[in-house]
């Protein structure tokens, strides 16, 4: 029992680095998710392009991978530019944190990116129109309109990807990130009691997923109601 308290304490002692790393992830995610969306529903030549491949690529290769890529080659590409245009720039000047929120960010977009593009599309045509014909501006149209529906019709693929964020910081410790798996696997090989030490990780994912669930299931009441509402 006491070594169980013990690894729920320390194990705690991970979980704001685990959040962080979600809730910036997640952020950056639908700001710039939305302006590649925008962007590939108005088929801005090459812009466009370049996006698919970016989606494609994130969308298709392993966050580890991608993790070990941005970790071992950021800090490579800058002495190659310390080199090349003669600049003093640390290459350690990146800590694993902020490598871990590069990298979960850039994850992020691509998926929540195509997650705005389905929401946006998903607003009925009509009411663009409509707003059209009394004179309102495009602005006004996408923050009173397009937005608010586009957001409503995103958000369970929004809460889906944040859970899978939550789940995928477990893989920040292979570059060094001290979070939930990192205070885990160290505790594990220090007192051989993998099971347990595992089982408390685990739990605590879960608690987040509930919890994040809980708010979720808040949020989509408050949306359902406002896209009755809208539809009326």
């Amino acid at each position: 029992m006491t070594f169980i308290i013990y690894t729920i304490t320390e194990v705690l002692k991970g979980v704001p680095n685990t959040i962080l790393i979600s809730i910036v992830a997640i952020m950056v995610g639908l700001c710039i998710g939305l302006i590649f969306a925008i962007i590939r529903l108005k088929r801005i030549p090459m812009l466009s392009q370049l996006i698919i491949v970016y989606n494609s690529f994130f969308r298709s290769t392993p966050l580890i991978v991608q993790l070990f890529i941005v970790y071992y080659g950021l800090p490579t590409f800058i002495i190659y530019l310390n080199k090349q245009l003669n600049w003093h720039i640390n290459p350690d000047i990146f800590s694993p944190l902020i490598i871990a929120f590069i990298v979960f960010s850039l994850h992020a977009i691509a998926y929540l990116s195509e997650s705005i593009k389905g929401g946006l599309q998903s607003v009925d045509a009509d009411q663009i129109e409509a707003a059209q014909s009394v004179g309102l501006t495009k602005y006004h149209i996408y923050k009173e309109i397009v937005l608010p529906q586009a957001f409503a019709y995103a958000l369970p693929n929004i809460e889906n990807q944040f859970i899978m964020l939550i789940k995928g910081t477990s893989l920040a410790f292979a570059v060094q990130v001290t979070e939930i798996m990192a205070v885990s696997h160290v505790i594990a090989n220090e007192g051989y009691r993998f099971i347990t030490v595992y089982s408390v990780a685990a739990a605590f994912y879960w608690l987040l997923a509930i919890g994040l669930e809980y708010i979720f299931s808040k949020m989509e009441k408050h949306t359902t109601r406002y896209l009755e509402t809208n539809a009326i």
